[in-house]
């Protein structure tokens, strides 16, 4: 048996495989997420919310189940790319997380390119809200006592 996790950004899904290459499906399940959207262009989820909604599609998995989900002999896991999750040196979040579709950070892709004209050489992309460097300028620039908390 083979469980599969996949964090999404409109919910959380588990997949149970089982047969000699795990291509046989058992049973899926899915936990929900919202997005907050408290801004115009802003995308954010708490990432504790993640935890719950993976604990909630596990149960889902296991209330149908269980019996082959207790032979689980690996997990693979994937999920959301381009997301800020923001934590102090205790591990501890210190905002919610800035999701891949948030649009916030414009302004700081320009900023980006300006500190470094060469970004595009050298990453082979424009500089696009949906990336990380540009929400941690933003961070960095509006919320500046969380900046000085990261780890």
């Amino acid at each position: 048996m083979y469980l599969g996790i996949d964090i999404g950004t409109s919910g959380v899904k588990a997949v149970l495989c089982g047969g000699d290459d795990g291509d046989t499906g058992i049973g899926q399940a899915t936990g929900t997420l919202a997005v907050s959207r408290p801004h115009p262009l802003w995308s954010e989820q708490d990432p504790r919310a993640w935890w719950a909604a993976t604990n909630e599609a596990v149960a889902g998995i296991r209330a149908e189940h269980g019996d082959a989900l207790s032979s689980v002999r690996a997990v693979g896991l994937s999920g959301q790319m381009h997301g800020a999750t923001l934590v102090d040196a205790a591990g501890a979040v210190l905002r919610p997380a800035i999701l891949w579709n948030d649009g916030r950070s414009e302004s700081q892709c320009a900023e980006l390119e300006r500190r470094q004209p060469r970004t595009r050489d050298i990453t082979g992309n424009v500089a696009m809200p949906g990336f990380t460097a540009p929400k941690l300028i933003w961070v960095a620039e509006y919320e500046p006592d969380i900046f000085g908390r990261i780890n």
